[in-house]
């Protein structure tokens, strides 16, 4: 009995003695792997040492490519303590519906931060090089090097067992490239932010628990440091790009039209009595979400409560997954505000391209589904949908001249089709008025008039504004025509002037898709404008 009790003492106890005796080791007498640094004057290293701090030489410094970006590093420098408070709020707050899902499972009574701080040091930019790309995007690529002194302490509770876990001395090194596209003159300027990285990243930390130190146990510090920039690199590294949305897709600003919905407004029965005499005079009114143009209209059907119409009309579609058709009733009046019968809404996702598709629709009052007024019968409104999408083998219209310079239209499928013209006036220059210039740019297609916005006292207008224009037919035979404008203020005569134009043709848009050029305003001394037009079939 006393050669198995010793046994059994020797097999357990040594375990937990080295156990213990290595726990101490890690805690009190392991060395640590990081020391503050010994500064000195570049004059006063040798040739061998010099030649090792070459790697940690500034980009901007060794590579033209690369610039100084001080002010970028003051900035942070000078906002990180707000913004280490931010960060680490919004951290808590994400992951606290994360330890809530743990607690309770595997004898796991709490888990919270004992401490959360990223330290006082900011991450610095190296140097930053900045591509130049054609079209409306900007592509960036800064070297971010972060050695932090922040301090993680998750503490968790286990089986009345609290168990502490530290995360310090955060040390990493990146180079993203940054791509903000599309360009849109909508604060913050750029719709989507698209990152991907360039090398693998270099990350160090140290990480204890209980008290030691487990990135000094041999082998292991390596190893979880590989694995870690590894699976970075396979989510991350170049050509796999991170997206983020910085614009609402909504509101149309991030999208470019994808195709044209054709709406035909049918019928409408039972319709409620909004007049003295038992009638009402409908009429639909309809738009796109996501869209700031003005909504299109039916005619008026004068007192009738099954009026029918068998209107057409067309929208320029951005996001068929997300757009939805609003649908609006009123009841016209001539003096009064004209009286809503009722509204409904079709989402895009419910079409098939290039497939009618009938919607007979109970209208409601509001699309509140806990609005009791919605219970009350308001008849009923009958349309027909059909999505045209874009071509997207982007088949071009060819244009062959006959003996008597006729031009006829030949496309791929032998057939001529309708689309979308698209007019986008992104800036002027050297443009110059004689009683004052604040320019505006007007674009004139087939007698329908569009204008961007004023520029006031500038002779270099930047506007970057984009006009769409429905068309039955390919538009080889037309022009488009613009006009840079000044326009002054209180003044009723001579409060405008031309301050010079420019007439486009549209066969060679028509035949390649898209042009991008710098035109020579006519009636302008120096004056040039940049164009781009595009043009999409169904």
């Amino acid at each position: 009995m006393g050669l198995l009790g010793g046994v059994l003492g020797f097999s357990v106890g040594l375990p937990v003695g080295l156990a213990a005796a290595y726990f101490l080791y890690l805690r009190y007498f392991a060395a640590r792997r990081l020391q503050d640094p010994v500064i000195r004057p570049l004059r006063d290293l040798d040739s061998e040492t010099l030649q090792t701090t070459i790697p940690d030489i500034p980009l901007w410094v060794k590579s033209p490519d690369y610039e100084r970006v001080d002010w970028m590093n003051k900035f942070i420098f000078d906002m990180w303590p707000f913004l280490d408070k931010a960060i680490c709020n919004n951290i808590k707050r994400a992951t606290r519906p994360i330890f809530d899902q743990y607690v309770g499972q595997y004898g796991i009574e709490s888990i919270e931060f004992g401490e959360l701080t990223l330290g006082a040091l900011p991450p610095t930019f190296q140097g930053i090089k900045v591509y130049e790309m054609l079209g409306k995007v900007l592509v960036i690529e800064p070297v971010i090097r972060w050695a932090s002194i922040a301090n993680v302490i998750l503490n968790a509770k286990v089986h009345s067992f609290e168990v502490s876990v530290q995360l310090e001395d955060l040390h990493i090194m990146l180079t993203p490239r940054v791509t903000l596209k599309p360009l849109v003159p909508s604060f913050p300027c750029f719709a989507n932010l698209c990152v991907s990285l360039m090398e693998k990243p270099c990350i160090d930390f140290g990480f204890k628990m209980l008290g030691g130190d487990i990135m000094a146990i041999p082998g292991l510090y390596q190893y979880v440091q590989d694995q870690i920039s590894k699976q970075i690199s396979v989510m991350y590294h170049w050509p796999k790009v991170i997206q983020i949305p910085i614009l609402d897709g909504a509101s149309g600003a991030t999208k470019k039209p994808v195709g044209i919905l054709h709406v035909k407004v049918i019928r409408a029965l039972n319709l409620l009595k909004m007049d003295l005499l038992g009638k009402s005079d409908p009429y639909v009114k309809m738009r796109l979400s996501g869209e700031k143009l003005p909504s299109k209209k039916t005619s008026v059907k004068m007192s009738n409560l099954n009026p029918e119409w068998n209107e057409h009309f067309r929208f320029i579609v951005k996001d068929p997954d997300t757009q939805v058709l609003e649908l609006h009733m009123f009841d016209w009046e001539k003096v009064k505000m004209h009286d809503k019968l009722g509204m409904q809404v079709i989402p895009l996702r419910l079409l098939t391209p290039y497939e009618s598709k009938l919607f007979t629709l109970d209208l409601v009052r509001s699309m509140n589904p806990n609005d009791p007024h919605n219970k009350k019968n308001r008849g009923q409104l009958i349309v027909e949908l059909t999505f045209d999408p874009f071509r997207e083998d982007n088949s071009r219209t060819s244009v062959a001249l006959d003996g008597e310079a006729n031009a006829s239209i030949r496309e791929g499928n032998g057939e001529s089709s309708g689309g979308v013209l698209l007019v986008s006036v992104e800036n002027a220059e050297d443009v110059e008025g004689k009683q004052h210039t604040n320019p505006y740019a007007e674009v004139l297609f087939r007698g329908e008039r569009k204008k961007t916005k004023v520029i006031r006292k500038t002779r270099d207008p930047r506007w970057s504004e984009e006009f769409q224009f429905m068309v039955d037919e390919p538009p080889v035979e037309d022009k488009v025509h613009i006009e840079v404008k000044s326009k002054r203020r209180g003044l009723p005569f001579r409060n405008k002037e031309s301050l010079g134009h420019v007439n486009i043709n549209l066969v060679d848009v028509v035949n390649n898709g898209r042009i991008n050029e710098k035109y020579h305003l006519i009636n302008s001394r120096n004056g040039m404008i940049q164009v781009e037009i595009k043009w999409s079939t169904v």
